[in-house]
């Protein structure tokens, strides 16, 4: 492990905090487990019961101890691949969705199964970005999910590949995780994978070492580009750093791990590396429009406005916008972007595209006279907003 004098800003494996954080997971109440197709099936033999057992019987124990277990379970698509005679992930979308098809429910049988030892059920739930991103469907989700726990059940949830596009994709299942882990209000989320922990560099060079925590909203300094190479998987380290800042930003601890540390990872033992949170957690409803919900245009403010909103607890009034871009309908998430191009808040809209060429730069006063009292509304409400600082992270309000 490296000293904190020799590491990057931001990175710390000597701070109490690390082991604060490991406390938090191990006495968590709700926790989402995110696991890898590399850690559950190779492309030639398919899925590894072994190490689904292994996993399972982890998570089964902290299910049996009192725990909500939400899995996020990638691997229907490796697991799809031997019985359709294919012997690595293929490219085209058409044969990953055949892939998908056959795979699914031979990864939901094999964790029922596994599940089943420990007297557990499951329950299986597909998710495409188009389900996330409309706030109705996004409730209905997270209704779900609560009912399912409070039924005894442990959701496995896995984008929908079988009818997923490349414009409806999530994109990897650690995105995935982190947005379900915000949706369910998660104590903590692991990041399962066949890497132990992020490292300070390639964890093949002999200078490589683990690093234990990362500190919220400080730049990491290091290079996590590199993709995975199981041939199964579709992520790398960059995805998984990515999904654990989400989800710290969010208010959700991260660990990132390997899969067959997940016990010791749930008994708060030294291991994987911590991601620390943010104190504050975003609400459900900003949850979804700061990080699930689809953009749909822009709304261009002038510097007073900017200002108002960077304070906080500001609403967006008619009065500060200068022009908007998009055919957003009302209820649509927007960005909200400044003088200098910068884009410094996600909001909910309280009006149409049309609607608003007709109120911008006017006062409330003047538009409830002229138009009457419904367009003396605030365009964005501030219970609806979420701002963007730090290069773009989502600040808790």
């Amino acid at each position: 492990m490296i000293t904190a004098q020799d590491q990057p800003t931001g990175i710390d494996d000597s701070n109490a905090d690390a082991g604060r954080i490991r406390q938090l997971v191990r006495d968590a109440r709700r926790l989402v487990i995110k696991v890898g197709s590399s850690s559950l099936a190779d492309a030639q033999a398919g899925l590894n019961h072994q190490r689904i057992k292994q996993l399972v019987d982890a998570l089964a124990k902290r299910h049996l101890a009192g725990s909500d277990i939400i899995l996020v379970s990638s691997g229907a698509i490796a697991a799809g691949l031997e019985p359709l005679g294919l012997t690595h992930r293929p490219s085209d979308i058409a044969q990953q969705q055949a892939a998908a098809a056959v795979g699914q429910g031979r990864l939901i049988w094999a964790y029922s199964q596994a599940f089943g030892e420990h007297g557990c059920f499951v329950a299986q739930i597909l998710l495409t970005r188009d389900d996330l991103s409309r706030q109705n469907s996004y409730s209905a989700a997270w209704q779900t999910i609560g009912a399912l726990t409070r039924l005894g059940a442990i959701p496995i949830v896995n984008e929908n590949d079988t009818v997923a596009t490349a414009e409806i994709k999530l994109g990897d299942n650690d995105h995935l995780a982190a947005l379900v882990a915000e949706l369910v209000r998660a104590d903590a989320l692991l990041l399962l994978s066949d890497v132990d922990g992020l490292y300070t560099t390639n964890p093949t060079h002999p200078d490589a070492a683990r690093i234990d925590l990362v500190e919220l909203n400080t730049p990491l300094g290091i290079d996590v580009s590199q993709s995975g190479s199981s041939g199964v998987g579709s992520g790398g380290m960059a995805t998984k750093v990515k999904a654990a800042r989400l989800a710290a930003r969010s208010g959700v601890p991260v660990v990132l791990g390997r899969w067959d540390q997940a016990q010791a990872i749930l008994d708060g033992q030294v291991c994987g590396t911590v991601f620390e949170a943010s104190e504050k957690r975003l609400r459900r409803h900003l949850g979804w429009v700061a990080h699930a919900s689809t953009i749909s245009g822009q709304i261009f403010v002038d510097a007073g406005a900017a200002a108002a909103l960077r304070q906080g607890n500001a609403s967006l009034l008619a009065a500060g916008i200068r022009r908007v871009e998009g055919d957003f309908a009302r209820d649509d998430s927007v960005l909200v972007v400044d003088p200098s191009g910068l884009g410094i808040a996600r909001g909910q809209v309280a009006y149409a595209a049309s609607e608003l060429p007709a109120m911008l730069g006017r006062t409330s006063a003047d538009l409830a006279d002229q138009l009457g009292a419904d367009f003396a509304r605030p365009v964005i409400h501030r219970d609806d907003l979420v701002l963007n600082r730090r290069g773009g992270a989502t600040e808790a309000r």
